[in-house]
């Protein structure tokens, strides 16, 4: 193993041990902190700050999904106080902790299946925005799909024309999906680097692709093309969060969540338009 990449092994096992500053990891592991930096985020696809802090929440989410007390748990993965989560933490669970731990429980979710250009779709959205736009199957198996991703959370379904909120929400979604543009609040739940990905899925034009590893190369992590991946496979709102648009090197298209001759359907259609 070349040097370098010990010293950044090493790094990273002093993170999970604890909670080094940057300088003080720096020093012991005999790397200049900015190098280290560079070097850090390059191989792992996280900063040293961004790997610490996506640790901890990483200890949050388990001890609150096991059941433990809200309060034990924060402490327990190492937040000094409990603001300190919902400075950061909360922002990235979706919700807060006691909500996460509970499946969602007291979040409100909007849904409604509509028939649009690609077939029915289920489109839920919290107060924030768009959280999932799902394709493929009929209602029921839709249904059954936002069930898993928000098991607690309360799940109100209901005619997209009658409801205020999720009404205009609908009519943009299905837009969007007829291969129009409209104006689509979302709301992203997922880690930071996600997170990340899906901006940048987002800023990709319509009618350009870009590879996995051209993508991770834009956020700084030439590395990162298999976390590129797995974030777009990850992605629970369909056409709006583009993944259709990241292809592998070759061009050939890789995955899709949606199905491959749906991701080949996109990008014609947003190449003839």
């Amino acid at each position: 193993m070349p040097a370098t990449d010990a010293k950044l092994d090493h790094a990273r096992a002093l993170l999970d041990a604890g909670e080094p500053t940057l300088d003080t990891l720096a020093r012991a592991v005999g790397m200049g902190a900015s190098h280290l930096q560079r070097r850090f985020t390059a191989r792992f696809g996280l900063s040293p700050a961004e790997y610490l802090a996506q640790r901890k929440l990483g200890t949050l989410r388990n001890a609150l999904r096991e059941g433990h007390d809200v309060s034990a748990a924060l402490y327990d993965a190492g937040y000094g106080s409990p603001s300190r989560v919902y400075e950061g933490g909360a922002a990235r669970l979706g919700m807060t902790p006691a909500r996460y731990r509970a499946g969602g429980a007291g979040e409100q979710v909007r849904w409604s299946v509509v028939d649009t250009a690609l077939g029915p779709a289920l489109v839920a959205t919290t107060a924030r925005g768009i959280c999932m736009v799902e394709l493929g199957g009929d209602a029921r198996v839709l249904e059954a799909k936002l069930r898993a991703e928000f098991p607690h959370a309360q799940l109100e379904h209901v005619d997209a024309g009658r409801d205020d909120v999720l009404a205009p929400r609908v009519r943009a979604v299905a837009e969007v999906l007829a291969g129009r543009q409209a104006q689509v609040d979302v709301d992203l739940l997922g880690t930071a680097f996600q997170k990340k990905v899906w901006d940048a899925l987002m800023r990709i034009p319509r009618g350009e692709t870009r590879s996995y590893a051209a993508l991770a190369g834009t956020l700084g992590q030439p590395r990162g093309a298999r976390a590129v991946a797995s974030a777009c496979a990850h992605n629970r709102i369909a056409i709006l969060v583009p993944c259709h648009r990241v292809v592998r090197g070759d061009g050939s298209l890789g995955g899709y969540r949606w199905g491959l001759p749906l991701k080949q359907q996109l990008l014609e259609r947003e190449r003839a338009a």
